[in-house]
């Protein structure tokens, strides 16, 4: 425990002395059903280290608490020390993720035997046991349903706070997190599983009382298993979509150093948008994915065009216009970026028709590739570059809003606009040091340096902020550009 702050260390001792009291009636007491005891905390036992067991289900994600419903039997089941007791082995024998190993496998040991005795406590105050009944209750008495349902839930809600507030309380001692954070979160994620694991429990405590005895009860673990093992694979497959994302990002981020960190702001704008338009959650994924990957395809654009230091000729402009093109192939084949590859591939076009790879109109781009465009221009406009500087927030809104109809869509510019009125932005932390984002409160912006100055965008479009977001900043009207140091007015974009 050297590695542990004081107050850490004097949180985990006591809660370790805490389980010994907790324990101590079940190992000293007459009474004890110590058969059901040690039957309940080998099979836990077992449970879990078959999680940690590659050929029987090792792949499952450390913390996921599959087999809490044999704990949650257990105080069902049992007096509240006893049901502690059972909590021990499986809780010590599990996986530590992170060293000092003994330190975190006391402290997960003396987590869950709390819970459970906590929870013990609970269903014995609500008349549990006497609702459970079973053949093995004296009279013979079957389960009162649905009445024994509710101090099952209420136990298994109580097990559920006792986790989640020891947990807070580690974290606010050990990493100085705040009491408040390190609590909600975690209760709101845990809240539902540990409730689906305590209906579990409570069949598995039927079936333990009911003349089939302890072997019918194991049935329940089967389906329970399968529900997990299903679970398990989906958050293994959540995780392979973002290695697969956050390496697309970070082979972006070499080639093009000036847009560090600019491929995660433009999904989280994107995402904002998305939102205040009121689309369904799964779709708010697709476009924060669409927002990260939109400047994918400048992989396949040659290094020496993206950190040029002079103008652009127009056969290099349109070698870099290509990058919607080569994004939208280099992720065709990734099944679940699904509505993302569009809005990869017309990202750059304009609502009037002018933009490319295609020249597509209105109603004709994609929704998502009208969502990213904005918040790329956004993005663009209040992030400094070695060669354009940061626009304030009020500022890029108010080109947008400017630009609205001719370049962007003004439904999704709107969205943009009511969505930091109401929450601000708070744009995501790159480590780069090369690249600042202007905050919201900034003062006007200061004047760029503008050794070289683009030619001026075609009447009637003045100033409209390129949508491109790339380390070259194109003009609006898709003329000359210019490279690190020049400006092609207020909507210039690095």
């Amino acid at each position: 425990m050297r590695g542990l702050p004081p107050a850490a260390r004097a949180y985990v001792l006591c809660a370790v002395l805490g389980t010994l009291a907790c324990v101590l009636p079940a190992l000293l007491g007459s009474g004890t059903p110590r058969a059901a005891v040690a039957m309940l905390a080998v099979l836990y036992l077992a449970c879990e280290l078959a999680k940690v067991c590659p050929r029987l289900g090792g792949r499952a994600p450390a913390g996921i608490g599959a087999f809490f419903p044999v704990v949650l039997a257990a105080v069902f089941l049992l007096p509240p020390s006893a049901a502690a007791l059972v909590a021990l082995p499986g809780a010590l024998a599990g996986a530590a993720a992170e060293p000092p190993a003994a330190v975190r496998r006391a402290w997960h040991g003396a987590q869950q035997a709390l819970a459970a005795w906590a929870a013990g406590v609970t269903f014995a105050l609500l008349g549990g046991p006497a609702a459970l009944g079973g053949a093995a209750h004296p009279g013979g008495a079957v389960a009162d349903f649905p009445y024994v349902m509710l101090p099952a839930a209420l136990a298994a809600v109580v097990f559920c706070l006792v986790l989640t507030a020891l947990e807070a309380g580690v974290l606010a001692t050990a990493e100085r997190r705040p009491a408040a954070t390190a609590w909600r979160a975690p209760l709101a994620l845990s809240l539902a599983p540990h409730c689906v694991h305590g209906l579990a429990g409570l069949m598995m405590a039927v079936m333990w009382r009911s003349p089939y005895g302890p072997p019918a009860a194991l049935l329940v673990l089967l389906p329970m298993y399968i529900s997990c093992w299903v679970f398990a694979q989906y958050h293994h497959e959540r995780a392979a979509h973002r290695s697969t994302i956050r390496a697309l990002v970070q082979a972006v981020d070499l080639k093009d150093r000036y847009t560090r960190g600019h491929s995660e702001r433009v999904g989280q704008a994107s995402a904002m948008i998305a939102r205040e338009l009121g689309m369904a959650e799964d779709r708010l994924e697709v476009v924060r994915i669409a927002g990260i990957l939109h400047d994918v395809g400048k992989i396949g654009v040659p290094t020496r065009l993206l950190r040029k230091d002079g103008p652009l000729t127009p056969e290099e402009r349109r070698i870099i216009e290509l990058h919607p093109e080569y994004g939208h192939e280099m992720v065709r084949g990734i099944g679940f970026l699904g509505e993302a590859r569009s809005a990869i591939l017309h990202h750059h076009e304009r609502v009037d028709g002018s933009g490319y790879p295609y020249g597509l109109a209105g109603g004709q781009i994609p929704v998502l590739a009208r969502v990213v465009a904005v918040a790329d221009a956004f993005d663009a406009m209040t992030s400094t570059r070695s060669y354009s500087r940061a626009r304030p927030v009020p500022t890029a809104l108010g080109e947008l809003e400017r630009c609205a109809g001719a370049q962007f869509d003004p439904d999704m510019v709107g969205a943009l606009v009511r969505a930091i009125g109401r929450h601000g932005w708070h744009p995501v932390v790159t480590s780069d040091e090369e690249l600042q984002v202007i905050p919201q409160s900034a003062p006007a912006a200061a004047p760029a340096a503008a050794p070289v100055r683009a030619p001026a965008p075609p009447p009637g479009l003045p100033g409209l902020p390129a949508q491109n977001g790339d380390s070259r900043a194109h003009t609006a009207a898709g003329g000359a550009t210019a490279g690190p140091g020049a400006t092609t007015g207020p909507g210039a974009t690095g």
